[in-house]
C-alpha cells in the first residue's frame, strides 16, 4: 500500500470514528430546533439532513481550524436541518403574504409617525380583526424561525443564518458583519416587552411556556408578542433584504 493510500485509509477510519461518536449530537440539536417549530415538521427529517451535514463536516474538518470537531460539526449540522427547512418550508402562500403586509403596514406607521407601531393602529389600517391580526403574529413567530431577516419566497437566507464564514470573501464578510450590527441595534429599539421576550427566547433558550412564567401572561400571548416582534424586525429591516 502507498503512502497516499495509507493516509486516505486512516482520514477514512478518522472520519468514520467522527461520525459515530457525535451522530447524539444530530438528534440534541434536531429536538432542540423542534421545540420552536410547528408539529407538523417532521423530526426524522431534520435528524436525515444533520447527519449529512454531519458527514461532510468530518470530511472537510483540519485540526489547525482553531475550534474542535463538535463545534465545527454543530454549526454544519444546524446549517444543514436549516437548509432543510427553507428547502421545505411548511407554510402556504398566504401565510407568507400575510407575514409580508403586516411588516409592511408596521413599517409604514412608524416611518409616517416616527414611533412604535401600536397593535390596534395596524390593525385598523389594515381592515383586519384582531382575532386574525393574532394568527398572522403566531404565523410569523414560526415561518422562517431561525432567519429573522430571510426575504420573501423565493429568496435565499437572511441574517440570522448559519453560513462557512471562512467561504466568504472581504466583501461578503463586510457585508455579514453590516447586518449583524443592523440586527442588533434593530433588537435594541425594540419595546421593552419584545425585546425581553427575544432575549429570553433566543439567549436564554427558554420556551414559550418558561418564557410566559417569567412574564406571568399565557403561553399563546407569549407566542404573540415573539410574533409581534419578529414583524417589527422585518420591518426596520428592509433595507437589508432583497
Amino acid at each position: 500500500m502507498s503512502v497516499a493510500s495509507e493516509y486516505l485509509q486512516v482520514s477514512r477510519e478518522s472520519a468514520d470514528e467522527l461520525v459515530r461518536r457525535h451522530a447524539p449530537l444530530v438528534r440534541r440539536i434536531a429536538y432542540h430546533l423542534m421545540g420552536r417549530l410547528p408539529a407538523s415538521v417532521d423530526v426524522g427529517d431534520l435528524i436525515q439532513s444533520g447527519m449529512i451535514g454531519l458527514l461532510e463536516a468530518s470530511r472537510n474538518f483540519a485540526q489547525d481550524r482553531g475550534a474542535s470537531f463538535e463545534t465545527y460539526a454543530g454549526i454544519r449540522i444546524r446549517g444543514a436541518m436549516l437548509d432543510e427547512l427553507r428547502r421545505t418550508d411548511w407554510a402556504p402562500r398566504s401565510v407568507h403574504r400575510k407575514t409580508r403586509e403586516v411588516a409592511e403596514m408596521i413599517r409604514q406607521i412608524e416611518t409616517e409617525t416616527g414611533a412604535e407601531a401600536a397593535e390596534q393602529e395596524v390593525i385598523k389600517r389594515l381592515g383586519i380583526g384582531a382575532q386574525e391580526y393574532h394568527q398572522v403574529l403566531a404565523d410569523a413567530a414560526s415561518v422562517r424561525l431561525l432567519s429573522l431577516t430571510a426575504a420573501d419566497e423565493g429568496d435565499e437566507g437572511g441574517v440570522m443564518d448559519v453560513a462557512d464564514e471562512g467561504s466568504l470573501g472581504p466583501p461578503e464578510n463586510i457585508e455579514r458583519e453590516g447586518m449583524r450590527d443592523a440586527l442588533a441595534a434593530a433588537i435594541a429599539g425594540l419595546p421593552e416587552r419584545e425585546q425581553l421576550v427575544m432575549s429570553l427566547y433566543y439567549e436564554q433558550e427558554l420556551n414559550l411556556k418558561e418564557v410566559g412564567v417569567v412574564l406571568g401572561v399565557s403561553e399563546s400571548r407569549v407566542c404573540q408578542i415573539h410574533g409581534q416582534a419578529v414583524l417589527r424586525l422585518r420591518a426596520r429591516l428592509t433595507g437589508w433584504r432583497g
